[in-house]
């Protein structure tokens, strides 16, 4: 497909970005859900499938239904059949899988196998984006995944959830994580726009009062992600392995700025329960980007945002994550549609400056996706992540400015449940 004479971050570039991403994700169907996807879109076969990918790509193909494309709905419906059917579940004792455990025909093989919050959150994202599509079994396995969240990562003396557990929920682990409960908070925004049960919007209040208007606060609006099981911040964690994916040391840039978008999903939300939304979720929303910004952009000399900092602000991994430039341009998009003219920094101007170095840098336009990760001289990397396992994040970065603000993605598609229109 030749590039489009629209400018990054119009409608017309948007739209067909959006295409693009689609179709490189249609590669990634496997016989028990998605796959993790390689640089040129082929399935990478020695890796097993995993819960994470197949929820997000679930997601995505549900979303890609309500745009209009032909062929996603068999896509969405085999999503959603492999995490209600496949292996991925453990039909027996409830919840998923992290991933099909090794020898699932063997003895005591699933036993070994873990079931964390993070693809749990995908779950209810997946199936909370499959019922507003309306495919079929959506809801039964919403009402399912639900009832996992309530029953053994919903920590109410917390209000915030659980990390992980084993295979028959007897032990649980002595860490809790900001990664899993940001996405819960997404997911859970998301199951309260599907369900109009808003208990799952207090929820997602409690887990971002604590983790944004509580630590994140308290440091400076740099979030520890790392926590003991009382929640005390362990500010050191992975020190000696600073570029975990899931878990890596110090503060992570692009969990500021996707904080700081659902952080105004989650305003709109409480809006359309009733309620009159607490004023930090404004005001934390502004900081949080603002710190973002100045401490994470082209703080090393070159354009785009490094992976992490130090406490001191100072540049631990400067890679470049494609992910949080797909959230850096969500949340300035959302943060410029939600404040207005009351709004202290100049949103549209990030917004078109990084939808430029997305287009210039992270866009692949001879094998599809986007390069996922660029060195510090932004050059294609993978030593972080390899290969392009996914589209979430850049779907959804095209997506949301073609949509209007709703409490979930899926929502701000549908004209005839929030009747006042796009504000694209």
């Amino acid at each position: 497909m030749t590039a489009s004479t629209s400018s990054p971050g119009q409608p017309a570039w948007l739209h067909e970005e959006e295409r693009r991403l689609y179709a490189f994700a249609t590669g990634s169907v496997v016989p028990d859900g998605f796959g993790w996807l390689d640089t040129r879109g082929e399935v990478v076969v020695d890796r097993p499938t995993e819960t994470w990918i197949t929820a997000r790509m679930t997601h995505v193909f549900s979303l890609a239904h309500l745009r209009g494309e032909a062929a996603a709905k068999e896509k969405a419906d085999h999503g959603v059949k492999a995490l209600k059917d496949g292996p991925l579940r453990d039909t027996e004792r409830g919840g998923w899988f992290d991933e099909v455990p090794e020898g699932n025909d063997a003895p005591n093989s699933r036993e070994r196998s873990q079931k964390s919050a993070y693809p749990h959150a995908f779950v209810v994202l997946a199936a909370a984006t499959a019922t507003v599509a309306g495919r079929p079994g959506a809801r039964d396995l919403l009402t399912e995944a639900l009832r996992v969240m309530e029953e053994h990562f919903w920590e109410e003396s917390a209000g915030a959830v659980l990390e992980s557990w084993n295979a028959d929920w007897s032990r649980t682990e002595d860490y809790r994580g900001a990664n899993s409960n940001m996405h819960c908070v997404e997911a859970f925004l998301a199951a309260a726009d599907a369900t109009g049960d808003h208990r799952w919007t207090h929820r997602a209040l409690s887990v971002a009062e604590r983790l944004v208007h509580g630590v994140a606060q308290e440091h400076d609006w740099r979030l520890p992600e790392h926590f003991t099981s009382d929640w005390e911040a362990l500010p050191g964690y992975n020190r000696d392995h600073p570029d975990h994916p899931f878990r890596p040391f110090g503060s992570t840039t692009g969990h500021l700025l996707e904080w700081a978008r659902l952080l105004v999903h989650l305003e709109i939300a409480l809006e359309r329960a009733g309620q009159t939304p607490p004023a930090w979720l404004r005001s934390d929303a502004e900081e949080l980007f603002e710190h973002a910004v100045r401490r994470g952009w082209a703080v090393d000399g070159a354009d785009g945002f490094v992976y992490t900092l130090d406490w001191n602000d100072v540049p631990v991994v400067r890679e470049r994550m494609h992910w949080v430039m797909a959230e850096a341009t969500m949340a300035a998009w959302a943060l410029g549609r939600h404040l207005g003219a009351d709004g202290s920094i100049d949103y549209a101007a990030h917004y078109h400056r990084w939808w430029e170095f997305t287009d210039r840098r992270h866009v692949d336009r001879e094998h599809g996706n986007w390069h996922h990760e660029l060195d510090r001289d932004n050059r294609p990397a993978g030593t972080v992540w390899s290969g392009k396992p996914d589209v979430y994040h850049a779907y959804q970065a095209t997506l949301l400015p073609q949509t209007f603000l709703a409490p979930s993605i899926a929502g701000g598609l549908l004209p005839t449940t929030y009747p006042q229109g796009r504000n694209s």
